[in-house]
């Protein structure tokens, strides 16, 4: 640990622990998506290895992080400790297992990994394939008559990544049927360039990470929104994640993350409710804030500042401890689960 990961988690445990004395106990949910190798050009706000463990050497040293599980019950229980964190992960990405588990274990931090079932042992996010598709074309611009997408640059690397933002708000709200229909008329449009297998975990790296002391949380099995399906479908997709989850780690999964995660948007009290009558005993959101007791824990809100510098992103965290609804504009925004 370099001198200034000393100074700067010695000053943000300081401060932590000054304003726990004059707010009432509050828990942090960081969410993280990947760890990567190394950085990508197409994100370089995507956390990587090296950035990982900076982060991590801080929050070791500035917090008290706990499994999911066990922080809610304290803060149901009004019990939480000061400084109070805890660390997810959503989808189920093979490189959590890969990169991120050898540096959680290295500083001793539990975590919780949201897998999303049907997409382990070779199955790719629908998302993960638009990405893949326009990081691998070879074509100059691509067009989509389906999604309305005429002449897309797609040469450099910030058309490529223009392009992505533009084509994940057209295909997201469809449904599972739709969004495959528009992926296969993208494939084929960008050249159908040979798409990666490996991005997800396999079944045995979701044992290994369950092995290790790690959480596992239910993420669905086909990351719909749930809001945008029928209940009836709504409630095979939770059910059948978790019951697949329990089948490979032969423990009680009780924790849920809802895919995309936005209230009122994404899901909303009908979810809340098939979630509870399922047996689960809290979920996690994508609405930005920390938990305080008497909060709804069926809807935990979490923030992970999105910033390369680790003392802005730091100040970004202890910032959002002060306020328990605070806008993302004012903060960094926290990419979507």
């Amino acid at each position: 640990m370099s001198a200034g990961h000393r100074l700067l988690a010695h000053a943000a445990r300081a401060w932590t622990t000054a304003a726990s004395l004059s707010q009432s106990p509050r828990l942090s949910i960081l969410i993280f998506h990947r760890v990567l190798p190394a950085p990508d050009p197409l994100f370089p706000t995507e956390v990587d290895a090296p950035r990982f463990d900076s982060m991590m050497t801080t929050v070791a040293k500035a917090f008290n992080v706990m499994p999911l599980a066990e922080a809610v019950r304290s803060l149901q229980q009004s019990r939480l400790p000061p400084r109070a964190l805890a660390i997810t992960f959503d989808d189920g990405y093979a490189d959590n297992e890969e990169i991120a588990l050898p540096i959680l274990q290295r500083h001793g931090l539990p975590a919780t990994f949201f897998v999303a079932t049907g997409f382990l042992d070779g199955g790719r996010m629908w998302n993960d394939t638009v990405i893949e598709c326009i990081r691998h074309t070879a074509r100059s611009s691509i067009e989509v008559e389906e999604l309305g997408v005429l002449g897309l640059p797609t040469q450099s690397v910030a058309e490529r990544r223009t392009a992505i933002a533009r084509l994940i708000p057209l295909i997201k709200y469809k449904d599972l049927g739709g969004r495959e229909s528009l992926l296969k008329a993208l494939h084929k449009s960008c050249g159908s360039p040979e798409l990666s297998q490996a991005l997800m975990m396999r079944s045995e790296q979701v044992r290994s990470l369950h092995g290790a002391g790690m959480e596992i949380g239910a993420h669905t099995v086909n990351h719909p929104i749930l809001a945008a399906v029928s209940d009836s479908e709504a409630r095979r997709e939770l059910q059948q994640g978790r019951d697949a989850l329990q089948q490979l780690t032969q423990t009680p999964v009780v924790t849920l993350a809802y895919p995309n995660g936005r209230p009122a948007s994404d899901y909303d009290q009908r979810h809340v409710a098939i979630a509870r009558e399922l047996g689960f005993q809290q979920a996690v959101t994508t609405a930005v804030g920390v938990a305080r007791t008497g909060d709804d824990v069926f809807q935990l809100p979490r923030f992970t500042p999105w910033d390369r510098s680790l003392s802005r992103w730091t100040m970004r965290l202890l910032l959002s401890r002060g306020n328990t609804q605070f806008k993302v504009a004012e903060i960094g925004a926290a990419q979507p689960a």
